[in-house]
C-alpha cells in the first residue's frame, strides 16, 4: 500500500512541476514550436540519468524510487504530447519544425540521460 501512496504522491507532484515548467516556457518563448514540451522532457531525460545514477551509488529504498521514477518523472515527462504536437506541426504544413521537434527531443534526451548518469557517477566516485 506505501508503494502506491508514494506512486500517487510523485505522480502528483510530477504533474504539477511538469504543468508550471511548461507553462512558464511556453510563455517566455510562444508560438508554433513546442519548447514547453521539449524542456520539460529534456529535463526529465537529464533528471532520470542523474537520479538513477545516485540511485546506483547510495541505498535508495524502492519506496522512494517509487516516487521519484515512476510516479515524479513519468508524470513530468510526456512523450505522448510530444507525439500530438509532432502530429499538428505536421498538419499545420510546419514539417521542419516537427522534423527539429522529433530529433532533438530524441537525440537530446538520450544524450542527457547518458550525461545525468555520468555526473552522478563522478560526484559519487564511482
Amino acid at each position: 500500500m506505501i508503494k502506491v501512496i508514494m506512486l500517487v504522491l510523485g505522480g502528483g507532484a510530477g504533474a504539477v512541476a511538469r504543468y508550471s515548467l511548461a507553462g512558464f516556457i511556453s510563455r517566455i518563448y510562444p508560438g508554433l514550436f513546442p519548447a514547453g514540451t521539449m524542456v520539460v522532457n529534456l529535463a526529465g531525460s537529464f533528471l532520470i540519468g542523474l537520479l538513477w545514477g545516485f540511485s546506483e551509488i547510495f541505498n535508495i529504498s524502492p519506496n522512494t524510487r517509487t516516487f521519484i521514477f515512476i510516479g515524479f518523472l513519468g508524470s513530468f515527462t510526456t512523450f505522448s504530447t510530444f507525439a500530438l504536437e509532432s502530429v499538428n506541426l505536421i498538419r499545420d504544413n510546419e514539417k521542419w519544425l516537427a522534423l527539429i521537434n522529433i530529433f532533438l527531443s530524441n537525440a537530446a534526451a538520450i544524450i542527457l540521460v547518458f550525461l545525468g548518469f555520468f555526473i552522478a557517477k563522478a560526484i559519487g566516485g564511482n
